[in-house]
């Protein structure tokens, strides 16, 4: 395949540059002796993971150019959530050695899944509608009309992803009811995930679309492109490897010298700096119009999350407390799990006719900016009833979800685990 190199190029290779520049402080400060207050270090590693995640999002697009198609789903499927791997392993390892800290590695994972459909999904519907009306409104010449629906859809080979994504919400929903997630759990969940690489392993081989930096790399002579992958990926991966581990500290350092609740921290700014090249990546595709692309990548993502990261927590606590007892769960994080469980619940059954519309991202940004609101203004034990009262809200509205679609139901779980993929691709709706 070849690759046109973007007219742009001089600015995409200024990203590139600005990427790799924002991880040379942390490299600094990681390399010598110095030790700034909490503060300075929480930011100087967030950063620093932030443009390493980029950098590996490039080196994994691009990749798609020399290796086979089920490898690169293979591959695209762990590469995309390792920062958030990498954060919740250091905060994971740490309870091993003082349970007391278990909650933080919770936290971070239902953190990152929360943010990731709240803001996520709901960002790439919200902002592909609103060009849509931006281009109503304007006289340039578009392919769009009045009966546009105001929408985002998937195409129908997304039922895997969606059909893979109830099956682990399912049996998320059980988790709240442990006292550990057990390594029991662990295999369950695991199992879920290699089921859906299996299934996706199955699917036709289609040339990346690539843009932005990703394109200017893609353009690059084949022995150039290769050297610069393997470069992006060794520097991205070592510059998180040794980001994480001081980002977190930091984090909760930070919290304890400002008076600032350290759980809430690290729920949503561990996750903030590790999702957002994700995000970023699906909003520019929602503006193009590259709906399928944003929200199946995102969904995409999620399965990935709530299977096989959360799976492999209670192996890594197994390895750093030398038991097999599992990672233990306060009252407060079931409570946690039940909202990421419950919010996953209503989004399955958003998504259970493969589509969104601008009312139901509404609603789902609607809950988690109340439910982000509300947690951090309230006193710590208001903030029980609202975990709970939002959790029962999710999962009110996911039952009538998918008590109004359950036919849709039936055919998308039929279609994602067992209709064949030249099927699935005889049916495909016209996204936005």
């Amino acid at each position: 395949m070849t690759v046109e190199r973007p007219e742009n190029a001089h600015r995409q290779g200024a990203g590139i540059a600005l990427a790799a520049a924002i991880c040379v402080p942390a490299v600094v400060v990681r390399l010598s002796s110095a030790q700034p207050p909490p503060w300075a270090s929480a930011l100087v590693f967030g950063i620093a993971v932030v443009g390493a995640a980029f950098m590996l999002s490039w080196a994994a697009e691009v990749v798609q150019l020399d290796i086979s198609a089920g490898l690169a789903l293979a591959l695209l499927a762990l590469i995309a959530v390792l920062p958030e791997y990498a954060v919740d392993f250091v905060f994971t390892w740490k309870a091993g050695k003082d349970p007391t800290t278990s909650s933080y590695a919770l936290a971070n994972m239902t953190g990152g899944n929360q943010l990731l459909i709240g803001v996520g999904w709901s960002l790439v519907v919200l902002l592909a509608t609103s060009r849509i009306r931006h281009l109503r409104s304007t006289s340039a010449p578009t392919d769009l009309h009045d009966s546009t629906p105001m929408e985002v859809v998937l195409e129908r080979s997304h039922a895997v992803e969606i059909a893979f994504l109830a099956a682990a919400t399912a049996y998320g929903l059980t988790l709240p009811l442990r006292r550990t997630l057990s390594l029991i759990d662990a295999v369950v969940l695991v199992a879920i995930f290699v089921g859906y690489l299996v299934r996706i392993s199955g699917a036709p081989a289609e040339e990346p679309h690539l843009v932005g930096p990703a394109q200017l790399i893609g353009a690059l002579a084949t022995r150039r492109r290769r050297q610069v992958v393997i470069t992006l990926f060794v520097a991205s991966a070592g510059i998180i490897g040794a980001a994480a581990e001081p980002f977190a500290e930091s984090l909760v350092a930070t919290g304890e010298q400002f008076g600032i609740d350290k759980f809430l921290l690290v729920k949503w700014l561990a996750p903030l700096a590790s999702e957002a090249p994700e995000l970023l990546v699906a909003g520019m595709y929602a503006w193009r119009l590259n709906t399928n692309s944003a929200l199946g990548a995102l969904v995409s993502s999620k399965v990935n999350q709530w299977t096989l990261l959360v799976g492999t927590l209670p192996i890594v606590f197994a390895f750093s407390s030398g038991a097999l007892h599992g990672l233990p769960i306060d009252g407060m994080q079931r409570e946690e799990l039940f909202v990421t469980a419950a919010q996953s619940a209503f989004a399955v059954g958003i998504l259970a006719n493969r589509s969104i519309s601008t009312r139901e991202a509404q609603a789902l940004l609607m809950l988690f900016v109340a439910q982000f609101m509300l947690g951090g203004v309230l006193h710590s034990e208001l903030r029980d009833d609202v975990r709970i009262g939002v959790g029962i809200v999710y999962l009110a509205l996911g039952v009538l979800v998918v008590a109004r679609e359950r036919r849709s139901v039936r055919r998308l779980l039929r279609d994602g685990i067992f209709t064949s993929y030249d099927e699935l691709r005889e049916d495909v709706p016209a996204a936005v």
